[in-house]
């Protein structure tokens, strides 16, 4: 058995070179015997205790909030993984507010679900995946910008679980670029303009009655419809001149700003009731606009959960933009959360350069955001190019976890969780996965979001025991 084993294997690699020198070709349907699930825990807890701490003062005080932030690729981007875990915490610790948003569907790509948003007019959009080409790319990860000096753009809350009583706006540089509104008046302007008279001839009229009827000459009827003839047909209409005049009223809608307080990373609104309509107007001030994200909060204690998450994004993409990590702070995060490296094992780069980069990303952060502590998730098991093994995202999660007493954050084992190298099939069959084999479907995320809320509020439990010890 071994010796055939063995054989296979290495049959396998010499096809596999052809195509890829240093990836294994492998059919995974006949290895699941190799298949293993890691333990569902969070490993170097201790980083994170002080997020454990304010957690404890919400849940015993019922008082103050604590705001997450999770940080990541298109496995976070369409809010799926993430509003699981949202959904937990807050059924948990209470609801304080959504917390980050974006108009993902005004840069025509996907987004959360929990808001709406139109505008009448287009906006223009650049990814931190592409080339940097001067866009104000900050928090959201995406530009989103216009010229246009009439715009409205309009946010109305689709789950009223997320009404809210503070927006903050975030633009570059805090500059006050927008403002806001939550109702229109109605301006009517009235004028005159010549009465329109229009006959519908009747079987039997003729050119000269009409003209007669309306004290007219043929001439001018004629006129005023380019007629060059007096035949006229039974059922046509007529458009009969004349020097009357008629009021006309035409009505215009004006939205009324309301006043926003500046703060030090956001432009803020706060309503004492709860709100879930609003509109985002032209500052008068401003010659062009920005939008790098909103954040929604509610006037009760409890969780936000901010997802951002940009499809393609990699940490080298998020370390090129200083803006980005500046307005993180505009979240005043207790726990970030980092979700990378997928799309870096489909450029096969070598462990040691994605550690460089993450750990780059993972200074910044730290830097900017003194308050906050880090939790890294590895990358959930996934094929390259739906043949091959990923050896590169096992390499990853290893270093993430060899790494975490080190570098000072908490470490989550997604990868193994989810069934490591040999469980993409596996996770596939059951429904979980997506054919490109590389993102989940909606019940493989909400699974994630499931086992990691769990263990993270286990992980809370035992902080409370030794707490108490």
């Amino acid at each position: 058995m071994l010796l055939l084993f063995s054989g296979l294997l290495f049959s396998v690699t010499l096809s596999a070179q052809v195509i890829d020198s240093t990836t294994v070709e492998v059919d995974t349907l006949g290895m699941e015997a190799k298949l293993s699930y890691g333990e569902n825990a969070i490993s170097n807890t201790k980083a994170i205790d002080r997020f454990f701490e304010k957690l404890y003062v919400l849940e015993t005080a019922k008082t103050g909030k604590v705001r997450v932030v999770h940080i990541g690729d298109s496995h976070i981007q369409a809010d799926l993984f993430t509003g699981v875990i949202r959904k937990k915490l807050q059924d948990t610790f209470g609801n304080g507010g959504l917390g980050f948003s974006f108009p993902h569907n005004l840069a025509k790509t996907n987004g959360s679900h929990y808001i709406r948003y139109s505008s009448n007019e287009s906006w223009n959009n650049h990814r931190l995946t592409k080339e940097k080409n001067g866009s104000p790319i900050g928090l959201s990860g995406i530009s989103l910008t216009t010229r246009a000096k009439d715009f409205a753009l309009e946010i109305n809350v689709k789950d009223n679980a997320y009404q809210f009583n503070t927006l903050k706006i975030v633009t570059p540089e805090n500059t006050p670029m927008f403002d806001v509104a939550t109702s229109s008046k109605t301006i009517v302007l009235e004028s005159k303009v010549p009465k329109k008279i229009v006959h519908k001839i009747k079987n039997g009229e003729a050119i000269s009655i009409i003209a007669d009827k309306y004290n007219i000459s043929v001439a001018e009827l004629k006129r005023a419809n380019g007629l060059k003839s007096d035949k006229i047909r039974a059922g046509k209409t007529l458009k009969i001149p004349t020097n009357e005049m008629q009021k006309r009223s035409l009505k215009r809608s004006e939205f009324i700003p309301l006043s926003l307080n500046e703060e030090a990373q956001a432009h803020s609104f706060y309503s004492e009731t709860l709100m879930d309509k609003i509109y985002l107007i032209p500052n008068k001030k401003a010659t062009a606009f920005a939008l790098n994200g909103l954040v929604f909060e509610r006037n009760e204690p409890g969780i936000t959960y901010s997802a951002i998450g940009v499809n393609g994004a990699k940490a080298s993409d998020y370390n090129k933009y200083p803006l980005f990590f500046e307005q993180v702070a505009a979240l005043e995060a207790d726990l970030i959360i980092v979700s990378l490296g997928t799309n870096e094992t489909f450029d096969k780069m070598p462990v040691q350069d994605y550690m460089n980069v993450l750990n780059a990303f993972i200074a910044t952060i730290k830097t900017k955001n003194p308050n906050a502590e880090v939790l890294v998730l590895s990358t959930p098991p996934s094929l390259l190019y739906r043949r091959s093994l990923n050896r590169f995202a096992d390499e990853y999660a290893r270093a993430i976890n060899t790494q975490a007493t080190t570098v000072n954050h908490a470490a989550y084992d997604l990868f193994a969780i989810m069934g490591g190298m040999y469980g993409v099939n596996r996770n596939y069959r059951q429904g979980l996965m997506s054919g490109d084999k590389v993102h989940y479907s909606k019940a493989g995320y909400e699974k994630q979001g499931a086992l990691f809320s769990e263990a993270l509020l286990n992980a809370y439990e035992n902080f409370k025991v030794n707490k108490k010890n």
